[in-house]
């Protein structure tokens, strides 16, 4: 049991929901057994949580209902105390956090995919128990994956979900490059698989209507399209992408995905919500096209996106279009909600 001193306090993030939030002081928590305290260096906004808890105005009941704790998912950060029963970990390490506390003993668990557990003592950090938006966080070491030097702290917040639900997708559609990519919807999710597709050999093209993410894209050297037949058929000699993405959840995009994939192309979900309706036989069993859905990254996964991001020099920051305090929560979401930007980054004095 986490037990608390009211010595000092931490400052953070809480959502009301109705696009509200609060930034309030908390005791600084004492990790317990199996658990460690990190000093929060970087904690990352995703767009996930504009739906689920910032724009909320009710939080139904059920094991994913919002509890009014400390938000944000994206936690990165150095331990500086440590529980009882945390061999293998210590002050000074650098650690991501893995957003989901699983109950450890389902199938999906043991897979690493705590992701998908479904044990009722399934806990989301941000969600159920406190997160990332604050500058201290307790997190169980089941959930730590430690950081290489190469890694910034912006670079590791950034794997606990975006660049790892990307490389879970690469992986789903074993991307290499032998493969010419499409991706459509170049937000930060669609950005961090056109990085890990273009890190993984790739020749990666995107879709995206807005100027300033389509502005972003073209600055890292990626060449964009756009969605229909003819524009597919010149960058593909008219034969289609081999992998298709699709990150923004938008039901034209996911059909115009299975439009352009080639024949045995191959064919990933990846943004949520919305809706898609085609027709089975022309577009999905004449071409024999696969299609996954793929929902973030199992433990090792993200122990294997770390070590490949430093051998791959690849710094996922480079997504980074803004930065702020914790105090700033209110600008930073507002600014996030607009969907224009890049990733958006809450960092402290000391961040690298």
């Amino acid at each position: 049991m986490v037990q608390s001193t009211m010595k000092e306090t931490r400052r953070g993030v809480v959502m009301l929901g109705k696009s509200k939030l609060e930034v309030k002081d908390f005791p600084i928590p004492t990790p317990g057994h199996g658990q460690v305290r990190l000093k929060v260096k970087a904690s990352t906004l995703c767009g996930s949580d504009l739906n689920l808890i910032y724009r909320k105005e009710s939080w139904p009941e059920g094991p994913g209902k919002y509890c009014s704790v400390v938000a944000g998912h994206e936690p990165c950060g150095i331990i500086d105390q440590v529980g009882e029963g945390t061999d293998g970990f210590v002050p000074g390490d650098r650690c991501i956090v893995y957003h989901i506390n699983g109950c450890g003993v389902c199938h999906d668990c043991r897979m690493g995919w705590h992701i998908s557990c479904t044990g009722k003592s399934r806990k989301a950090y941000g969600y159920q128990r406190d997160g990332g938006h604050s500058d201290y966080i307790i997190a169980d070491i089941q959930n730590l994956v430690k950081m290489p030097d190469f890694l910034s702290y912006i670079d590791g917040a950034m794997v606990a979900c975006g660049v790892g639900t990307a490389f879970a997708a690469c992986l789903r559609a074993q991307v290499s490059g032998r493969d010419r990519v499409l991706v459509t919807g170049l937000g930060p999710v669609g950005m961090c698989i056109a990085l890990v597709a273009r890190a993984s050999g790739a020749e990666v093209y995107g879709v995206e209507l807005i100027p300033e993410r389509r502005k972003l894209a073209e600055g890292l050297g990626f060449k964009l399209v756009d969605s229909n037949r003819a524009a597919i058929d010149e960058v593909t000699d008219g034969k289609g992408f081999e992998v298709c993405f699709d990150a923004s959840g938008n039901r034209h995009a996911r059909h115009f995905c299975l439009e352009a994939a080639r024949q045995w192309g191959r064919v990933v979900y990846v943004g949520e919500g919305s809706t898609v309706e085609f027709s089975p036989s022309p577009m999905l069993l004449h071409k024999q096209i696969t299609l996954h859905g793929s929902w973030v990254c199992n433990m090792a996964q993200m122990e294997d996106l770390v070590e490949l991001l430093a051998r791959w020099k690849l710094h996922p920051d480079v997504l980074v279009t803004h930065r702020y305090k914790i105090e700033e929560a209110e600008r930073a979401y507002e600014l996030f909600d607009a969907g224009k930007t890049g990733k958006v980054a809450f960092v402290w004095d000391d961040e690298e």
